[in-house]
């Protein structure tokens, strides 16, 4: 099979819609607790050492920095979430989670970089912009198309009302509930999908 027809394939398509969704809207989730200037963890770290509770407690009486990643954070999920800049908001994510993974494998984190490690292979997904990747090897960038149904704008907006839940939703309380969280994306998502499904199986566009 060649790129070509991944490109066209409507399962990779979606999968590639989809992922952006997943690790955008899990960046924004985690940064808002950090921007708010909060503790993103209770894990116990008052002794220096090869304390992963430790760690994360400097990082946070730093202040400003524990902000910073928190902005950072938040504006790389943006960016995937309006799959309109996703391929900047990948490269962003990318840079961040490769650090994440890192600190992860450093310390005691139990099965925590099984987590990380999968969230850092979601980055795969630049694959997917390969042909406009191709000038930062000093190749030529590459004319590819793909469907109406991945370049509907209907995406963009389920990435916007995304995007305005979960800041909304973790900006105004610091309890929150993960499986309400989910369930209500997880619930936008699936509607975004069958009014696309809907619109262009109608329209005669989605085949396979």
């Amino acid at each position: 099979m060649t790129r070509q027809t991944l490109k066209h394939s409507l399962l990779v398509q979606l999968a590639v819609i989809y992922t952006r969704y997943l690790v955008g809207g899990a960046f924004v989730f985690a940064s808002l607790i950090k921007i708010k200037g909060h503790r993103f963890t209770q894990m116990e770290g008052t002794v220096a050492g090869h304390n992963p509770g430790y760690f994360f407690e400097m990082m946070y009486q730093s202040g400003l920095y524990w902000q910073f990643i928190g902005v950072a954070q938040c504006g790389a999920g943006l960016l995937l979430l309006t799959q309109r800049y996703a391929l900047l908001g990948a490269l962003a994510y990318v840079s961040i989670m490769a650090n994440i993974f890192v600190i992860t494998i450093s310390y005691d984190f139990a099965g925590t970089p099984v987590i990380t490690g999968l969230m850092l292979l979601a980055g795969l997904l630049l694959a997917w912009d390969w042909n406009r990747l191709r000038v930062v090897m000093n190749l030529p960038a590459v004319a590819e198309t793909t469907s109406p149904l991945f370049e509907s704008r209907l995406w963009e907006l389920v990435g916007a009302v995304l995007f305005a839940f979960t800041a909304t939703y973790r900006a105004l309380t610091d309890r929150y509930n993960l499986l309400l969280w989910l369930g209500i994306c997880v619930l936008v998502g699936a509607v975004g999908l069958l009014v696309a499904w809907r619109r262009y199986r109608k329209a005669g566009f989605v085949s396979r």
